[in-house]
């Protein structure tokens, strides 16, 4: 850091004391004096380009060994056009290496001494870190990003003397194969790098698979590019011998080995020779079993005039072949007696069987990674199903344990979503849950009146519930462990009242509900330290089907309602209480035996009337009978009065009856309300609509 410190001593006239100040100062410091993080993300995403640039390095230099061709009968010339072509796009690379290697140069490192403990410290200083560059990797790098081959196809070839196409070319493939060396081996730590940072290469199963078949593919056009080169000098090497053989007085042209080149062709000396001379004739493939010559696994290339064809078709030719025998290992190549022929196949052989098997191995890591969940979802099935009849389980319960199992493969793709969350900080694992779960609690109306402090805390602590259809979620008179928040699905809550005979409740649950709501009182009552035993459910939960839910578990409830004294507010209790089933069950219970003790009474006061009304009509009667005892009336008079005194005392005696057949029932309906007596409870307060 001591550029850092001097331009901070020019900048603040201090040192910077703080990370803000430091940070700040890093933004002000030129691009070109600053000191590059490894593990930074522009520096990863270089060390893919650079990646990628050294796989078209890796490309381009086997080109040169097409620059060769068969121009003429008996001659070989240089393609100029592919040589413009190839010399343009290696240029490009060389300057993408001299980039990286500047890159290097300010990139800082992991000190050696710090990594006892995490990621190290890193060393800034840029003396320190070019010290350690060229001591290490620098003379590889240098030597992979130098123009060698460009300096010596237009410099060097055309300055000598003897500037033939077979000197050229001998002397460009000499080159491009020392400096592919190095092109090579600065793969390694850029892939061990990219590694290091990112934890693989290739991202996605698919792209690592394909980044194998690359690798395969272009040392198939290595392959084929030097069998080609190979295949030239082959040619020219019979060209040169039977030449030989003319270079005598006896022969009339004697031959030239300028006459090797197309350069000399259409003068008169090549074209007198060309008319009298043997070395074609002796030099044609076809005829190789007859001359002393062989080409042996050259001679593909003559025979199939692959040496005098386009770029295109060579190309494509050559590419084949060296595929073609990677893959067999070499099996059909028919060699001479060669040694250096029989080692460039052993070569073959070697080179097929480590490459084919490391195509293989990776591709096949990489696809089978593609379906390592279905391959342990199958397992994990196959055991479900063999577990299930060891067991004898029932045809219909064996159903049920089925769907559950391809429901929840359906919805979870086999993934652990709670141990992943499990393994990430604090912060992320709440930045997680909030963006998963809090659009979908808010759909819920009691959530919807929570603060995002209180909705992140219980975001944080929710867990996904799946649910098949006809699954019993929580059962009348079992202890609640979790309240659930309907995201899809429909269930089915009832409720019986205790097993109270007659009575039976029951309503339908969407997306947005909630059940298990006496958590919730439970969690409120204060002093819960004390109190150990979950609460019973009043309801029974059933779904009706497929659900996917939000669990709150019992003890996570509890210790919200603790920390946040926000849920223990008169107004979220109240909107509780109105959006809870059970308490709506409960009102309308309420208000059911209000209003039959409300008939009650009113049936009791209208008896209690009547029976007053008899009442005053018996006094009547017993004070119009004394009257007719003491005065001197009709016999007439006499029997009307008896008559009207019967019907009196008849219906005396029945108000009578009725009055006590009505004390008894009161009494007997008081004694059945004392019995079935509903429990106290207060009525809930409506939540203020207004301030929403």
């Amino acid at each position: 850091m001591n550029h850092l410190h001097r331009y901070a001593s020019t900048r603040f006239g201090r040192l910077p004391k703080t990370f803000s100040e430091l940070s700040n100062l890093r933004r002000e410091v030129p691009w070109w004096n600053q000191v590059l993080d490894p593990g930074s993300p522009t520096l990863t995403k270089w060390n893919y380009i650079i990646l990628c640039t050294c796989l078209v390095a890796l490309f381009l230099d086997p080109l040169y060994f097409f620059l060769p061709d068969i121009g003429a009968p008996g001659c070989m010339q240089i393609d100029l056009g592919l040589g413009i072509f190839v010399t343009f796009f290696r240029t490009v690379a060389d300057l993408f290496f001299f980039i990286h290697i500047t890159i290097k140069f300010r990139t800082a490192f992991v000190a050696p001494s710090s990594r006892v403990f995490g990621r190290g410290e890193l060393v800034m200083d840029r003396k320190a870190i070019a010290i350690r560059y060229l001591k290490s990797s620098f003379i590889i790098d240098l030597a992979a990003a130098l123009p060698l081959p460009q300096i010596v196809i237009w410099f060097i070839i055309p300055a000598s003397k003897s500037a033939t196409a077979a000197h050229a070319n001998h002397t460009l493939s000499f080159i491009v194969l020392l400096q592919y060396i190095p092109r090579f081996l600065i793969m390694f730590p850029i892939n061990r790098r990219i590694i290091k940072t990112t934890g693989v290469v290739a991202k996605t199963a698919w792209s690592g698979a394909a980044y194998n078949l690359v690798l395969y593919t272009l040392a198939s056009h290595v392959l084929g590019a030097s069998w080609y080169v190979l295949s030239i000098q082959r040619q020219y090497e019979c060209w040169r011998i039977e030449c030989s053989k003319e270079m005598n007085s006896t022969h009339s042209p004697s031959c030239n080995p300028y006459f090797l080149d197309c350069n000399t062709v259409g003068k008169s000396a090549r074209n007198a020779w060309l008319k009298k001379t043997n070395v074609i004739i002796n030099c044609d493939a076809l005829n190789d079993d007859d001359k002393d010559f062989q080409f042996g696994m050259f001679s593909d290339a003559f025979t199939n005039n692959v040496a005098s064809s386009d770029f295109p078709d060579k190309y494509f030719y050559c590419l084949w072949w060296g595929l073609k025998n990677l893959c067999s290992y070499g099996q059909s190549i028919m060699t001479s007696t060669l040694s250096s022929e029989t080692l460039f196949c052993i070569i073959i052989c070697i080179c097929g069987l480590v490459f084919f098997s490391h195509l293989i191995g990776n591709m096949q890591g990489y696809l089978q990674s593609t379906t390592a969940r279905l391959e342990e979802w199958r397992i994990r099935r196959r055991d479900t199903e063999e577990w299930m009849r060891h067991r004898q389980l029932p045809p219909d319960l064996q159903d049920r344990v089925r769907r559950f199992v391809n429901y929840q493969w359906t919805a979870t793709r086999g993934v652990d979503e709670e141990a992943i969350l499990k393994s990430l900080p604090l912060d992320l694992r709440r930045q997680i849950q909030r963006h998963l779960c809090l659009a979908l609690v808010r759909r819920v109306p009691f959530f919807a009146q929570m603060d995002d402090q209180l909705l992140d805390a219980i975001c944080e602590r929710l867990v996904s519930s799946l649910n098949t259809n006809d699954m019993f979620l929580v059962r009348e008179g079992d202890p609640v462990q979790e309240m659930l928040f309907i995201i899809r699905g429909k269930v089915e809550s009832s409720t019986t009242n205790g097993g109270r005979t007659g009575f039976y409740n029951s309503i339908t649950l969407g997306p947005g509900d909630f059940c298990g709501e006496e958590l919730l009182t439970w969690a409120l009552i204060p002093h819960s330290d004390s109190i150990i035993n979950l609460p019973l459910s009043t309801r029974t939960v059933k779904s009706i089907t497929e659900v996917e839910a939000f669990a709150l578990r019992a003890w996570d409830l509890r210790y919200v309602a603790k920390q946040f004294k926000r849920l223990h507010s008169k107004k979220l209790q109240h909107a509780f209480r109105y959006y809870s089933h059970q308490w709506r069950t409960w009102g309308a219970c309420f208000i059911q035996a209000a209003w039959r003790r409300y008939k009650r009474k009113r049936l009791a006061i209208e008896l209690a009337k009547q029976e007053q009304l008899y009442d005053d009509m018996y006094d009547m009667d017993d004070g119009a009978g004394a009257e007719y005892e003491d005065g001197d009336a009709s016999s007439s008079d006499q029997a009307n009065h008896a008559q009207h005194l019967g019907i009196t005392i008849l219906a005396s005696k029945f108000a009578k009856n009725t009055r006590k057949g009505a004390k008894k029932t009161v009494s007997r309906i008081n004694q059945d309300d004392s019995i079935l007596k509903m429990p106290k409870m207060f009525k809930p307060v409506e939540p203020d609509f207004s301030a929403l």
